[in-house]
């Protein structure tokens, strides 16, 4: 007999490194991870272009993953998911189909093997397969017989399609395979919960007797769990409790899926536009400055932390090259450091709302200004600039929260290029983007990347972003009431000054 290729005694549970709390109803969030900083390839000591996995994929479709422990409602929560997204082309992967089938030898041992161990999956082929799918192949996956143990002749042929929801049990054990989605799901079930349906399902659609569903349970199920699956929930984006029990949580997250596919299929037009990440916190975010009723205290605190993880992501499309350090430990560390001939320049006056941000992330920097006149003539009027001598041999960050018409973006960066600046050193950087917008820069510069936290759905008449949150500039520097069309005018030397 051949050596097992997943364990066939399991020696006990380990210790879990990590504790989550148990929770009765809603939808839990884990905190913000931005893409990680890619710096494959050759580090010669010249300034690389930054790139993003997840950024680089934009014609590629929107893979969800669904993971939680066995019978914890993840197949029940992907057909909820696929009925509320009818206009999407959706097709759901299994972990389960990339079981290890068994030779006969291995059979007459096959309840001394762990079905909930890494091993147990062949998850080179599993990452093969969704590789293909995400290059737009169709893929023949394996049709697993859990009676026989056995992979039968007949795979499931399956095509390309807008949305790929992976689901099992360890979809995120391996980091290759997180690094495929778009979105982490967690179905977050109580363990009793779990194992009465377990039960019913081995007994009924599988043939086994309770005793040997039991005694698998308490052997490999449990520890498995807490060794391997519970580990993995750190990385979910959203944590669903109770299942497919919990119809709110599934309307949220079908409602957040809508609104990052609107963003991922603009992504496929546009390669230069970039969509930070978002959690249900930088929703919540979202929220509170969009609502009329808010503050401008809140307004201006919330603002605020948007705005600094756009300009951190920002940051991170800057070109870098490789340094070396000495710990405190004495010891080598080989990092990066970021171009600095970098300079802000804000457009008068919202875009001033995104200094401070800046200055916190960029000490020292230089920020110029820009004033266009946005009343009337929709936003073409180039009225004052104050830009740094030297701009043309800069990086430039362009500050303005929202893209609206796209009007006025236009006539900043046409202004940066007659200063000398590159269009690729520019990166256009704002809170809401309206897609009329992003069309109008991309289609003009179309090296200029666009760096934002939420894709609007468009203008309405007054050439308004909707749903949007009103006219920034007021509602941060607290002049709601302000009606003057002219909010400048020039002093006794004549420099421009906000009214």
């Amino acid at each position: 007999m051949r050596a097992p290729r997943f364990l066939t005694q399991y020696m006990g549970s380990r210790p879990v490194d990590e504790v989550f709390d148990a929770a009765a109803s809603g939808v839990h969030y884990s905190a913000l991870r931005l893409e990680e900083l890619n710096i494959n390839g050759s580090m010669s000591g010249e300034e690389q272009p930054t790139t993003s996995g997840l950024e680089n994929g934009h014609q590629e479709p929107f893979v969800i993953g669904v993971a939680g422990g066995a019978s914890s409602g993840k197949s029940t929560v992907c057909k909820m998911i696929i009925d509320q997204l009818r206009d999407q082309r959706v097709v759901v992967v299994t972990q389960e189909s990339f079981y290890y089938g068994f030779s006969d030898e291995e059979l007459v041992h096959v309840h001394d093997y762990n079905f909930d161990h890494p091993d147990a999956f062949d998850t080179e082929l599993l990452l093969s397969c969704m590789e293909n799918l995400k290059h737009g192949k169709a893929v023949d996956i394996p049709n697993y017989n859990f009676k026989t143990y056995k992979s039968v002749t007949s795979a499931r042929k399956v095509n390309p399609s807008d949305v790929i929801i992976l689901e099992g049990i360890l979809v995120f054990h391996d980091s290759r395979l997180r690094d495929l989605m778009n979105m982490k799901i967690f179905v977050d079930t109580d363990a009793d919960v779990r194992l009465t349906r377990r039960i019913r399902r081995d007994t009924i659609e599988k043939g086994r007797d309770i005793k040997t569903v039991l005694d698998q349970y308490s052997k490999f199920v449990k520890p498995a769990f807490e060794d391997f699956i519970l580990p993995t929930k750190k990385y979910a984006d959203i944590i669903i409790p109770r299942g497919g029990d919990n119809d709110v949580a599934i309307d949220l997250i079908v409602q957040h899926i809508r609104t990052k596919l609107g963003q991922h299929d603009l992504c496929k037009v546009h390669p230069n536009l970039y969509v930070i990440q978002t959690t249900y916190q930088i929703r919540g975010m979202h929220t509170i400055i969009r609502d009329a009723a808010t503050t401008t205290h809140d307004f201006i605190f919330y603002a605020d932390r948007l705005i600094r993880l756009v300009v951190e992501h920002g940051l991170g499309h800057l070109p870098f090259k490789e340094k070396q350090v000495i710990t405190p430990t004495g010891s080598i560390y080989t990092g990066v450091e970021f171009s600095k001939r970098l300079c802000g320049i804000s457009v008068i006056r919202s875009g001033e709302s995104m200094e401070n941000a800046l200055r916190a992330c960029c000490k020292g920097i230089k920020i110029g200004k820009i004033l266009i006149h946005r009343e009337g003539d929709n936003g073409k009027q180039l009225i004052y600039h104050n830009l740094p001598k030297d701009i043309a041999n800069r990086h430039v960050l362009l500050l303005d929260p929202i893209l609206g018409t796209g009007n006025s973006a236009v006539q900043a960066i046409s202004l940066l290029l007659k200063k000398g600046v590159q269009e690729a050193n520019i990166i256009f950087l704002n809170l809401i983007s309206a897609p009329q917008g992003v069309h109008v820069v991309s289609k003009r510069f179309p090296r200029v990347k666009i760096v934002t936290s939420e894709i609007d759905f468009g203008l309405n008449d007054d050439f308004r972003v909707i749903p949007g949150m009103g006219e920034f500039g007021d509602r941060y520097f607290g002049t709601d009431d302000y009606q003057s069309s002219t909010p400048f005018f020039f002093d006794e030397k004549n420099r421009v000054r906000l009214l």
